[in-house]
């Protein structure tokens, strides 16, 4: 968490034993599953590997719909969804 210039990411980090073919040794595992940035008084949703989603979580905390951008989406995509529409 970063609140100083509003980046908030939850990251999974750690060793995970074996690999695909069975072998025993150890792998470094790293992988982003949630980044969100507060910019312009918005919620822009970077990454969002989720099963829920991470914009339900806002919106059930009473953020609304025009205050969160799914950032994921290329920007001539966004108007499709039910978000916000920002570039």
């Amino acid at each position: 968490m970063d609140e100083s210039k509003a980046h908030y990411i939850w990251m999974n980090l750690g060793w995970q034993n074996g690999d695909a073919c069975g072998n025993p040794c150890r792998e470094r595992i790293s992988a982003m599953t949630v980044y969100v940035r507060i910019r312009d008084d918005k919620f822009w949703i970077e990454e969002d590997w989720t099963e829920n989603g991470i914009a339900t979580d806002l919106l059930r905390a009473g953020v609304p719909k025009e205050e969160i951008v799914l950032a994921f989406h290329e920007p001539k995509m966004r108007q499709y969804t039910n978000f916000a529409v920002v570039s």
